[in-house]
């Protein structure tokens, strides 16, 4: 039954990423192939390996920053049924909401659709599953870090392109450059500076947007063959025996904190499991009672990583049925002290260094993205690029503005979209290629006195706002069919 689940569940990954290739990355492609600088064919092509060699050198930190959005709960205590679902509903609810806009032309954010479809799924999970209240199921610190990205980085578009537009037309007095493309090829200059910027944003879009693909296919493996992807198989003996060494020095620490945040003596019990069930009352709490309880968690936690992980040189010499818990042991721990930095509750402390290392090395035991994972995501990425552009290039080439995209438009939205996307990946923060550039594009538009056309605003605007609450419903709907079918 696993492996049918899995099956499933990758064969949604890979769709999703599929989609994903002609839904996103036309933005890409469009204003070479609007500007006559490559044809459709060499354009989609040239743009797919550009985005499959981002995929494949990316970091990974974007993929994690996604997942992380997710439930705790879910990410500790689900039953192979909860993953199968957790994963379907998510994906799912991305692809309707992506296939939906693409026929109608409108290029809305992959990312959007994600994190819509994942909150839908934390609430579904608190209203059915686990019995809390709803806004519980929702990592509120991650979500506001990850939306204030996306938000932000259509307006750094939208003003990057204008200024900078402005600019280069003050410098630059070549009248060709601000002219509506004709049906002949453009100077060779212009059209090596389209091509160039095509190749950068290609492989940005693949170095961001395709690392949400890898961290879904790591939640597939993890929830569906615990067993074999729980933890990174290829960590070393020596990192092993530096993360018991520096399991063993934060435990004083975390001591001390509990003792200084409790008014009385505490006893430590020295069991987090029962039923194969992880204990989250402590994990679980809002926020702003991150206090005794958290500390008291951490403290019993590391002491269970000290214990299991000081028998074994190994990881391949743990027991099948204990990776997943000494995974979850981690999960809990570098996520309730990554909590308690954003909250500023770390920077008292003499010992903060000290414990954000132990964070990082906890990560790396877990947050890994094997390279056939990268293969298989950049090859789904790169053949849906080839296929399905038409539609968002007539779009962006001639319906966000009242006239024609022209060559200086094309070339300077695509400087902006690529550096926005490069640094934002530098800091790990998922962005919007589809917003980024159709922003950039407009306030190129206004830049250049062409104005822009109100109804097609009109639409990308109602797109961009449906995106979140319509994927919220259909996470909620999905998820909660799947659970209430158990």
């Amino acid at each position: 039954m696993e492996y049918l689940f899995l099956g499933l569940a990758v064969s949604l990954v890979i769709g999703f990423e599929f989609v994903n290739g002609f839904h996103d990355t036309a933005n890409a492609v469009a204003t070479v192939i609007y500007t006559n600088s490559l044809k459709p064919t060499y354009a989609v092509i040239w743009s797919g390996l550009c985005n499959f060699l981002g995929v494949l050198t990316s970091s990974g930190v974007v993929a994690f920053s996604i997942v992380a959005l997710l439930p705790v709960e879910l990410m500790v205590n689900a039953t192979l049924w909860q993953s199968f679902m957790m994963v379907a509903a998510l994906l799912i609810s991305a692809i309707i909401w992506n296939l939906g806009t693409w026929y109608l032309g409108i290029p809305v954010s992959s990312t959007h659709t994600l994190i819509g479809a994942i909150i839908g799924i934390g609430i579904a999970n608190s209203v059915f599953a686990t019995g809390v209240n709803w806004w519980d199921g929702i990592n509120w610190l991650k979500l506001q870090e990850v939306l204030i990205s996306l938000f932000v980085s259509p307006f750094i578009g939208f003003c990057g392109v204008l200024i900078l537009f402005l600019i280069v037309k003050s410098v630059i007095k070549q009248e060709d450059l601000y002219n509506a493309p004709k049906d002949n090829i453009p100077p060779f200059k212009v059209r090596a500076a389209l091509i160039l910027t095509c190749t950068g944003v290609s492989f940005a879009h693949g170095s961001n947007d395709g690392q949400k693909g890898m961290g879904l296919m790591m939640l597939v493996l993890v929830g569906i063959l615990p067993s074999m992807f729980s933890l990174n198989m290829h960590t070393s003996n020596q990192s092993i025996a530096q993360l018991v060494e520096i399991s063993q020095a934060v435990i004083p620490v975390f001591a001390s904190q509990l003792q200084q945040s409790s008014s009385h003596n505490f006893m430590f019990e020295d069991k987090q499991f029962e039923n194969g069930q992880i204990e989250l009352t402590n994990f679980l709490k809002p926020q702003g009672q991150m206090d005794e309880n958290t500390w008291r968690s951490l403290l019993s936690e590391s002491q269970l990583i000290v214990n299991n992980l000081s028998k074994h040189s190994d990881f391949i010499d743990i027991a099948n049925s204990d990776r997943y818990q000494i995974r979850a042991e981690i999960y809990l721990v570098a996520n309730t002290i990554t909590k308690l930095e954003k909250q500023q509750k770390l920077a008292n402390l003499d010992q903060q260094s000290l414990l954000i290392d132990y964070r990082n090395q906890l990560d790396k035991t877990i947050n890994y993205i094997p390279y056939w994972v990268k293969i298989t995501v950049a090859i789904a990425l790169c053949l849906g690029t080839m296929i399905g552009w038409k539609r968002v290039v007539v779009t962006v080439g001639e319906k966000i503005g009242q006239e024609p995209l022209n060559y200086a438009q094309g070339a300077i939205a695509e400087i902006v979209t690529m550096t926005t996307i490069v640094t934002a990946d530098y800091f790990g923060m998922p962005v919007s290629t589809t917003h980024i550039l159709s922003s950039g594009i407009a306030g190129s538009m206004v830049a250049n006195r062409s104005g822009v056309q109100i109804e097609t605003l009109k639409n990308l605007l109602l797109a961009w706002l449906l995106t979140l609450p319509v994927c919220i419903l259909l996470g909620f709907i999905t998820y909660s069919i799947g659970i209430l079918l158990v």
